[in-house]
């Protein structure tokens, strides 16, 4: 990669950052396309956050950010505008500074989550909901699943009121049945979805009680890191129909090019992804 004094400059924030397959990804679409651009990792802890993001944004030649564990809720004080599902979900994944210097957020987390269950088949409306983990990632993904007409959407999170939160906002924006759910217990769910970091370190325990599971719902566990994971291992061992969450990251792909200005490589994405799931795969 030839970078120069040239070269668009683009950030993805996390803590931590080992975990991001992101910069593999776009990196080889921006050399595949013939773009001047880069996409580099960023290890920034939360205290330090609002006041990086400020100031590495008057770097001219750095064009925006991507966010991840633990920044999308954070970043939104620093933000001007904030895209509608990113004001539900109180998340963001993506910064851009505009022309005129304001800062702007959008969220394509859930987005991407609920492409990916239409490619793998996976329906929505209708169905019975448990999202485990009411962070950033999980916000993002029970909105999108609200705005799709999930019959019943639940939402676990250890941490006292963080879920509360989440669904109050859900059900002001949404005409969706949104409840806390008291555990992290999967009976009598068609879909379930974890959103946390359990999963991460060899040392975590499962998310849930895979036994608990009814047999004819699915799992999406969309950790990036330690695939297959140990959730996935488990449910397949017990015949669950079960999907890491590579897909969600090749689905959203086309929106995030474009809120960058990417439109010629977003369009060739969504035409054929097939190159990005075997980068994403390896």
């Amino acid at each position: 990669m030839n970078i120069s004094g040239h070269t668009r400059v683009f950030l993805i924030l996390g803590d931590p950052v080992e975990q991001v397959r992101a910069p593999q990804v776009y990196n080889h679409l921006f050399e595949r396309h013939g773009v001047d651009a880069v996409l580099v990792p960023a290890a920034v802890p939360p205290e330090h956050l609002s006041g990086f993001v400020r100031h590495v944004l008057t770097a001219r030649n750095i064009d925006g950010l991507w966010l991840t564990i633990p920044h999308k809720s954070a970043v939104l004080e620093t933000l001007d505008r904030v895209d509608p599902l990113g004001r539900v979900a109180g998340a963001v994944n993506a910064v851009r500074r505009n022309a005129d210097g304001t800062l702007e957020g959008a969220l394509f987390d859930g987005l991407g989550f609920v492409k990916s269950l239409d490619h793998h088949g996976l329906p929505v409306a209708g169905r019975s909901v448990l999202v485990l983990g009411a962070g950033g990632a999980g916000m993002a993904i029970a909105a999108s699943l609200a705005q799709r007409g999930a019959g019943a959407l639940a939402l676990y999170d250890p941490t006292a009121g963080r879920a509360a939160d989440v669904v109050e906002r859900l059900s002001g924006a949404f005409a969706v049945a949104a409840r806390v759910a008291a555990s992290a217990d999967p009976a009598g769910y068609d879909l379930v979805i974890n959103a946390t970091p359990l999963g991460l370190k060899a040392s975590d325990p499962l998310p849930l009680d895979v036994t608990r599971l009814d047999g004819g719902a699915a799992v999406v566990d969309i950790l990036m890191k330690n695939q297959p994971t140990p959730l996935l291992r488990a449910c397949h061992a017990r015949g669950i129909t079960a999907h890491p969450g590579f897909e969600m990251l090749v689905q959203q792909m086309p929106d995030y090019l474009s809120f960058f200005g990417f439109d010629t490589i977003a369009e060739a994405l969504r035409d054929d992804p097939t190159e990005v799931r075997g980068l994403l795969a390896d």
